[in-house]
């Protein structure tokens, strides 16, 4: 039967990954960095103060002195490719592609570009019949990964022809990435030309009363802390970065841990961010420059950043087990 003339063609039926972070700003500027927070900090999940209370102080104060130091610190993190979240999500995303060549995959940013509703869009244009929205937030947060959920029904609400959706499971204590956590921080340690005398598994921190409503995230932080503990046959301390406003935070707090530490005798320190997918400038910057200047001129000696899973061997192969997993009876079994 032939189509009319202004009939699109159907593509043939894909199923569809769509690898979600959490997002960055277009250019280390104060312009681009004031779009990317004003975005960022209108979520109603992430900042939880009614919208009358929180509006004038974010366009007021916040979107008017944050930008300009915040771009400053993304200076000193940016790439020749770009922001290096966005470049490592590309390469995460090229390198699942070609471990599973029969799913089309793609990535996208909860905040800024590319955004999730244009990767819906996008995704199903070409074929995709079902998509596995995946947040990469291993740690279940309503500030993460329920609202990567939340932009994601939403683009599904303006569709008129919607794919079938199923979404990632928080991972924060199955073995293919306490493994893949595991046998990373392994290499990197070993490579060290020191030995820490501590580890320090830091991660984003969330307001206290986060855990006091029902949050899971602290106890999934916990508990993801344990089992890598287990893992690598170590001990390790465990705290919350990125503490932004005047409410108590989930402590103990990252910066004030590494002051302390030379005050206890440990002058030699290798810092983990399990908590994200992928480098960026909570670890680059805050941890990986900030946190180092903190804990030399507190009396520090000897200080290691580790690398996020990123697109390493063990961060894809970790990938390939979870998609597998929840794609099953979507694709052919083998």
């Amino acid at each position: 039967m032939n189509r009319p003339a202004d009939h699109p063609e159907v593509p043939e039926p894909k199923i569809g990954v769509l690898l979600i972070n959490l997002g960055t700003p277009d250019a280390p500027e104060a312009r681009a960095v004031r779009r990317y927070l004003a975005e960022f900090l209108s979520d109603p999940r992430v900042i939880e103060i009614p919208k009358f209370a929180w509006k004038p102080i974010l366009h007021g104060i916040i979107l008017r002195t944050r930008p300009k130091k915040s771009a400053e610190a993304y200076n000193k993190i940016w790439t020749n490719e770009g922001s290096p979240l966005r470049v490592i999500a590309q390469r995460q995303a090229l390198a699942l592609r070609k471990r599973m060549p029969g799913v089309s995959v793609h990535y996208a940013m909860r905040y800024g570009h590319p955004g999730i509703a244009a990767a819906i869009e996008g995704m199903v244009k070409e074929g995709c019949e079902r998509i596995l929205a995946a947040p990469l937030y291993p740690q279940f947060c309503a500030a993460t990964t329920a609202t990567a959920n939340d932009a994601l029904f939403g683009a599904l609400a303006r569709l008129r022809w919607q794919p079938a959706i199923r979404t990632l499971p928080p991972y924060y204590d199955d073995s293919a990435y306490i493994d893949a956590l595991a046998s990373s921080l392994r290499r990197q340690l070993k490579s060290l030309h020191f030995g820490p005398d501590r580890l320090m598994l830091s991660f984003h921190g969330m307001p206290e009363r986060t855990l006091a409503l029902g949050d899971p995230y602290h106890c999934h932080c916990q508990k993801t802390a344990r089992l890598l503990s287990e893992a690598l046959g170590r001990p390790v301390d465990v705290t919350f970065q990125s503490k932004f406003g005047r409410a108590k935070w989930l402590e103990p707090a990252t910066d004030a841990t590494l002051a302390a530490y030379p005050k206890q005798g440990v002058t030699r320190v290798a810092v983990a961010a399990p908590g994200f997918s992928a480098d960026c400038i909570e670890t680059l910057e805050e941890l990986g420059i900030r946190g180092r200047e903190n804990f030399m001129h507190a009396g520090g000696e000897q200080f290691a950043l580790l690398e996020c899973l990123n697109d390493s061997a063990e961060g894809i192969a970790m990938l390939e087990r979870l998609v597998s997993r929840e794609l099953a009876g979507w694709l052919p079994q083998t």
